[in-house]
C-alpha cells in the first residue's frame, strides 16, 4: 500500500499494490497539464485506488482524459478515461515515496521536447504504452 497527496495536504489518496505499469509521457496534454517537459505515470486498476481526504478538482482534457487536481494549490494528482474508468493513472511524483513505483518506459515520445535529454536506458515509443519505440533513443 502507498499513499500519496497534494502540495498543500489537502487532497489525499491511496493505492494498493504495484502498478500495472509506469511510465513517463511526453505528450503535450500531459505537458501543458503539468507545466512540464514529462510526466511520470502509474496505472492501477480502479478498485485499488481510493480517495482518503479532500474533493479533487476535475478537468476533461481530451475525450480520453479526466484529470484530478487539487482545488486549493493545484496539484496534478489523477486522470481516468470517463468512457472506461477501470483503471486510475496517478502521478507517481504525487505519492509520498515516488521512488517506490520507477517509470519502465517513456511514451509519446514523438512530442518530446528537444531541449530535455534523459539519459537513462529505457524504451521509447513514439506513441501509446506497448507502440513500437525507437532503439537507442529519441
Amino acid at each position: 500500500m502507498a499513499e500519496g497527496g497534494c502540495l498543500c495536504g489537502a487532497v489525499r489518496y491511496r493505492v494498493e499494490g504495484p502498478p500495472l505499469n509506469a511510465d513517463f509521457c511526453h505528450c503535450r496534454l500531459c505537458q501543458r497539464a503539468a507545466g512540464a517537459p514529462v510526466v511520470a505515470w502509474g496505472a492501477w486498476p480502479a478498485d485499488r485506488f481510493a480517495w482518503l481526504q479532500g474533493k479533487p478538482g476535475r478537468f476533461a482534457s481530451s475525450a480520453k482524459g479526466e484529470r484530478s487536481f487539487c482545488p486549493s494549490c493545484g496539484t496534478s494528482l489523477t486522470s481516468v478515461d470517463p468512457g472506461d474508468r477501470r483503471l486510475v493513472e496517478v502521478t507517481l511524483a504525487s505519492l509520498d515515496d515516488p521512488a517506490a513505483f520507477p517509470p519502465e518506459e517513456h511514451i509519446w515520445t514523438a512530442s518530446r521536447i528537444r531541449w530535455l535529454e534523459l539519459g537513462d536506458e529505457l524504451p521509447r515509443h513514439t506513441g501509446p504504452p506497448g507502440s513500437e519505440g525507437e532503439s537507442g533513443g529519441p
